[in-house]
């Protein structure tokens, strides 16, 4: 066992298939206490925030109840979460919870219950903005030189920058030529925005700059705009590194400077204020995570960063200074005071596993036991031997222990799907807005030639289309045995399946003489559903909201004989339009070109 591995000073596992990112992890003391301890925020994907304050009875021990201090379902996904001073009047901290469409501000605070319990969390809801556009993550700081208060910045899914002056809306700012947003921070030195544009180059926007340009209203420019008249938003600097990023983090070391760190996906850059280049490292695994924080040495700053080869490096600078192997690959990664232990590394991977580790040597004191050891009979072996040897001869002589016959010949299955529609439609519970919604009956045969056992028939269809049956079971078949089952297919809900092919999976067991339990096997067969099961014949129409068009090397074919059963015969046969009507509600129509080969 490695000396060099995290020591696991507690961990535990949150939920069941939750997924987790670089924002839904913060240590911070939340709940106001004073003393310096910081607690462990986490938010869920699936919506479920969790505040933890561990308390290991002894180092390694896993999650006690009492270390939960509050778990509360949110019921929408949790992108990101901070602690700030979020509330006017007041330099308390405040939880602040991204949505993909809201922003909800908290106080988290404890009341001492009457019964050994001990204390009881709760949050209260402060205020909240219900957002415009979709959100993909936030920062916070005070911006523009305010004191005692932070303000809040969300990027949304298509570039804009959204500040909120803690209860209320201030402005709204597209960043120019934006395509996919990138991460985001706050550099309260400079006062400015730092971010990675598609562009793969990191880009710094004074805050003034965006307090005072032109509203974004639109995310067109403007005729005004393209003429020179108000305020245009200016990059304050640039510096392209290659790639794109995935994470930025900004730290000060002192009162004169601050760096601005970028985690790309093959080098971690240091800029300067201005962005010039401070110094670069090239990695040698692909980083998941990253976090600068100062270091004892004068000038120096260290870096933890995490790679998907489950390794946390230590960096001074360029220097790797310590490299420690953690139980998953970390998607986040913080520092903090828990438990009057400073320096705790906190790391949350992608699947809900949190740990709190120190780096140290710790010997292992496993020892592997002893092997009994025993003399050897080489007689008994010798005999052995032999009789396997013989096992083996007579089983090539029966040619294998069942016999080689072809695994077709010992059950056949068909199906055959009905060419009408049910006179009275199966479907039940449908979510499609059409008056009636056709099923039609399909049968799946069973033939087997010799005796079988345990047959499960399993019939499948892509969804939103259901069957009323999907499972059937026979204990037994005798020898050249038919079976028949039948069920009906509809179209549940109101929007396209994938395709319009089904399989029916048979799984039964063959006895044999030396198996008389029977030998698994499967058998399966696909049948092709009509397409008229989940549209109708509509009218052509000549406008569209989307068009495609497909050149041929060969004329096009009749569309009769493409669609039989959506369209009349006509006298010269051809038909180069027809129109289709989706149950879900859709329109499509299909053009074959007479004079070209579209």
């Amino acid at each position: 066992m490695s000396l060099f591995k995290a020591r696991d000073w507690w961990s535990t596992v949150l939920g069941e298939k939750e997924e987790f990112d670089q924002g839904c992890l913060c240590l911070a003391d939340v709940d106001n206490t004073g003393n310096g301890q910081d607690k462990v925020i986490v938010g869920s994907f699936m919506g479920y925030l969790r505040i933890f304050n561990p308390h290991p009875v002894k180092t390694g021990d896993g999650a006690q109840a009492e270390d939960l201090l509050l778990e509360v379902h949110l019921r929408y996904p949790i992108l990101q979460v901070e602690v700030g001073k979020f509330v006017s009047g007041t330099e308390m901290l405040h939880l602040a919870v991204l949505h993909s469409r809201k922003l909800c501000v908290y106080s988290v605070s404890g009341s001492l219950g009457n019964v050994e319990h001990g204390t009881q969390y709760q949050i209260k809801l402060m205020y909240e903005h219900n957002l415009q556009r979709t959100a993909c993550n936030m920062t916070y700081g005070s911006f523009g030189g305010v004191k005692g208060r932070d303000l809040i910045c969300i990027q949304s899914m298509d570039g804009m920058l959204m500040v909120f002056e803690q209860e209320s809306y201030a402005f709204g700012r597209f960043l120019p030529g934006s395509l996919l947003p990138g991460p985001l921070a706050y550099s309260s030195r400079t006062d400015s925005f730092i971010t990675v544009s598609s562009c793969r180059q990191v880009e710094s926007y004074k805050y003034q700059v965006l307090a005072f340009a032109t509203d974004a209203d639109k995310r067109q420019e403007t005729e005004q705009q393209k003429l020179g008249s108000g305020k245009r938003l200016v990059v304050d600097w640039t510096l392209n590194i290659g790639e794109q990023a995935l994470d930025i983090c900004i730290v000060s070391f002192n009162q004169s400077a601050s760096s601005v760190f970028v985690l790309g996906e093959r080098n971690f850059f240091c800029l300067k204020d201005n962005g010039q280049i401070r110094f670069m490292k090239k990695l040698d695994c692909s980083p998941s995570c990253f976090l600068p924080y100062c270091s004892v040495s004068e000038g120096t700053i260290n870096t933890l960063i995490g790679n998907h080869n489950n390794m946390l490096h230590v960096y001074q600078d360029v220097t790797l200074k310590w490299a420690t192997q953690l139980p998953h690959i970390p998607v986040a990664v913080r520092v903090g005071c828990l438990h009057d232990l400073k320096g705790v590394i906190v790391t949350l991977s992608d699947d809900g596993h949190l740990q709190c580790s120190y780096l140290g040597t710790d010997p292992s004191l496993f020892q592997a036991p002893k092997v009994e050891s025993r003399e050897l009979n080489y007689d008994e072996l010798d005999i052995e031997l032999k009789e396997l040897q013989k096992i083996i001869k007579d089983v090539n002589k029966s040619q294998g222990v069942w016999p080689m016959t072809e695994r077709e010949d010992d059950l056949k299955v068909s199906a055959m799907v009905s060419p009408n529609f049910d006179s009275v439609s199966q479907s039940t519970d449908v979510e499609v807005g059409a008056d009636l919604v056709p099923s039609v009956t399909v049968k799946v045969t069973l033939q087997n030639r010799v005796t079988l056992q345990k047959i499960r028939l399993s019939v499948y269809v892509q969804p939103p289309l259901v069957l009323t049956c999907d499972h059937f079971t026979f204990e037994f078949m005798a020898p050249e045995m038919t079976r028949t089952v039948g069920f009906s297919v509809y179209l549940k809900g109101s929007y396209l399946p994938p395709e319009l092919e089904g399989n029916a999976v048979v799984s039964y067991s063959r006895p044999t003489d030396r198996n008389p339990e029977g030998i698994p096997r499967v058998s399966q067969c696909k049948f092709r559903l009509p397409l008229k099961l989940i549209c109708l014949p509509g009218q052509p129409s000549k406008t569209a909201s989307h068009k495609l068009t497909i050149d041929t090397n060969k004329s096009p074919v009749s569309l009769l004989s493409l669609f039989p059963g959506f369209a009349n015969q006509s006298e010269d046969d051809q038909v180069n339009v027809m129109g289709f009507r989706f149950l879900g509600g859709s329109r499509v129509t299909l053009l074959a070109s007479k004079t070209s080969r579209k």
